[in-house]
């Protein structure tokens, strides 16, 4: 099969064709139809974070296709044909303290899909079966790949904002997680502002509803929320620390910050005074529990929400890369249409799970 892969942190990505995977024990085989291009799988590629993935991997976590084979076991619901999405949280191990009071993407022996297991840019990729996402039939493929990350993300960080009909909610940086962020804002009744630097996003946060945009290369985005009464809740997607201590600094008194973006540059400054005297809150939210993703698709499938997305394919792979870190891609989102690959002969159920 066709997969692009990482072979070394400073080269670019090569596509290259492997072994399709085989499904082992409670694990299903997808043929992919779509996957998103996220910010993470840059980092991935790029060995960004403290804790890396070891190449040769294959990045992609917002995959979503359909199932051709069921590996031995409990299939856990899952039928051939059925079309599911596989989520940045592919396997938690459902018995830890974490998984057993309802925070499964806190479990210690996760397995992230597209860093520490093979992901979605390819023809085909393996999912516990326990763990995949059922698409409701109606749901664009495409649509739902990215909603498999950049929207459970935002969704998961809008409910722990904590935020209501009489917040006053700040996204910073409004591309593929935050247009989704505001979305999840709005739809509690709230006040958005949305903050960025790239006037093409903020033009689509307007579209989108958000009631107040900012332009953070020509603004002080800090002067401009305080003067507007200060965010109840700032929600960071942005991939500069600056944004963040931005972000803090628009808080009205009492107020949450919600990190959600990573950036390489892994520390921010944090005024202890003025987060004391202001009773102000910093809390870290990491993607979304299955149940999560669920909601989400279920959201959009009643049209209460909208991505803003452009397609690509495969093989463009470091070109969208490259739009993505200089701010030209054509979208919020970019997603790889996966076309229909060759016709393969059957193999078994039951086999290790390894693209390599």
């Amino acid at each position: 099969m066709k997969a692009a892969v990482v072979h070394q942190f400073t080269e670019p990505l090569t596509i290259d064709e492997v072994p399709v995977p085989a499904p082992g024990p409670e694990q299903v085989l997808i043929r992919v139809e779509a996957c998103g291009l996220c910010h993470t799988d840059i980092h991935a590629a790029h060995g960004d974070w403290p804790a890396k993935p070891a190449p040769p991997f294959v990045p992609g976590h917002e995959v979503v296709g359909l199932v051709e084979q069921i590996g031995l076991g409990n299939a856990h619901g899952i039928e051939l044909g059925m079309r599911v999405a596989v989520p940045w949280l592919g396997y938690a191990c459902g018995d830890c303290r974490y998984c057993n009071s309802g925070r499964e993407t806190l479990c210690e022996a996760q397995e992230n899909t597209g860093y520490s297991v093979d992901g979605g840019f390819a023809e085909y990729v393996v999912g516990w079966a326990r763990h995949v996402v059922r698409v409701p039939d109606g749901v664009d493929p495409a649509d739902a790949a990215p909603l498999t990350c950049a929207g459970v993300t935002t969704y998961k960080a809008v409910k722990a904002s904590g935020c209501t009909s009489s917040s006053r909610v700040v996204v910073f940086g409004v591309g593929g997680l935050g247009h989704l962020a505001m979305q999840y804002a709005k739809i509690t009744g709230a006040e958005v502002v949305a903050v960025d630097v790239n006037p093409e996003r903020l033009a689509t946060a307007t579209a989108l509803g958000a009631d107040h945009v900012v332009n953070a290369r020509e603004q002080d985005p800090v002067a401009v929320i305080q003067a507007l009464g200060g965010a109840d809740t700032a929600i960071a997607t942005a991939v500069s620390p600056k944004a963040f201590e931005q972000a803090l600094g628009s808080l009205a008194r009492g107020g949450t910050l919600v990190c959600v973006g990573m950036p390489a540059e892994n520390v921010m400054g944090l005024p202890i005074f003025e987060t004391v005297v202001g009773g102000l809150t910093v809390k870290g939210s990491i993607v979304g529990t299955h149940q999560d993703v669920v909601d989400v698709f279920e959201l959009h499938r009643r049209g209460l929400t909208r991505v803003e997305r452009s397609d690509a394919r495969l093989e463009d792979v470091n070109e969208a890369i490259a739009a993505v870190l200089d701010g030209t891609a054509g979208a919020a989102r970019t997603v790889f249409r996966l076309q229909p690959p060759m016709a393969r002969p059957r193999t078994g159920t039951a086999a290790t799970a390894a693209v390599r």
